[in-house]
């Protein structure tokens, strides 16, 4: 199995996107069948586009908090695409800190657009969730690991990838921005989205290069939906080693690495002077 070097960017654009690849709970269920998920944010609502619940795997207890799209329609809609609310962020921190209280590890799977943006996420607070999920991770003192196994979508995804490692399936993408958004923000014109994708560096290979994520973990031929256990098992394998790693590594350093992973990645940023599309490169 090797990776296809002969994918365009859109190419794996929507291979990420596509509709029978392997979701949070096709992964989770394999992983642990014992999971048992636990739901709302105990302050007013519970947000389907989060599954979040303790399982059983590879001989330890275990946290697992997926973004969750739906199979068919109507769960779709009630998932919202894998969309989250407010109350999901909120939902993850509770979990999460209810991990930190049992000494449990956390695994984030990352599968969104990116957060929803409708006018009631945004008078319940969108914006403030997903920052105060970033800065509480970073004070979470036990190993976090996210994967990002479809769309990683804006903030929408970076609220929940604050880990001491991060992964990419093969054929998963990990952006600032969407390429239909960035493209509709940029020039004002979402038919160029193809081309904002080749700018905006969002593939695995690109950001396996920047030194964005740890390792990129080789889908079977054709894509993830192709083999779903295939793929769990070689997602499993990449994570569990991780997880083993950090799981010996004490609090304090753990905090600390954790803290200059991210301190890396905004130095990427900041460095590049070419970093994303270029404003004015094409019709206002």
């Amino acid at each position: 199995m090797t990776k296809d070097d002969t994918l365009t960017v859109w190419q794996v654009v929507e291979l990420a996107r596509h509709p029978e690849r392997p979701y949070a709970l096709d992964y989770i269920r394999r992983w642990a069948p014992d999971f048992v998920e636990l739901h709302g944010d105990r302050l007013g609502a519970d947000d389907s586009a989060l599954v979040g619940g303790v399982g059983s795997w590879a001989g330890r207890t275990v946290m697992f908090l997926g973004q969750q799209k739906g199979r068919n329609f109507p769960e779709r809609v009630r998932r919202n695409f894998g969309m989250m609310h407010p109350e999901g962020y909120r939902k993850a921190m509770r979990l999460a800190r209810q991990a930190a209280k049992f000494r449990f590890p956390v695994v984030c799977l990352i599968d969104t657009p990116g957060a929803y943006p409708g006018a009631a996420a945004e008078e319940r607070g969108i914006a403030a969730a997903i920052a105060h999920s970033i800065m509480e991770w970073f004070w979470l003192p036990i190993p976090v690991v996210a994967a990002v196994i479809g769309e990683g979508g804006s903030g929408g995804a970076l609220g929940m990838a604050v880990g001491d490692r991060v992964v990419m399936l093969e054929n998963s993408i990990y952006s600032v921005a969407m390429p239909e958004a960035a493209a509709s923000i940029v020039w004002r014109d979402n038919s160029r989205k193809v081309e904002v994708a080749e700018q905006l560096q969002i593939t695995s290979r690109d950001l396996l290069a920047m030194g964005v994520v740890e390792e990129v973990v080789e889908e079977p031929a054709g894509g993830a939906h192709t083999d779903f256990d295939a793929t769990a098992k070689a997602l499993e394998r990449t994570i569990l080693r991780y997880l083993e790693a950090l799981t010996r590594t004490p609090t304090e350093e753990l905090l600390q690495h954790r803290y200059e992973r991210f301190r890396y990645i905004d130095s990427l940023i900041h460095a590049d002077a070419d970093f994303g599309p270029k404003v004015g490169s094409g019709p206002a």
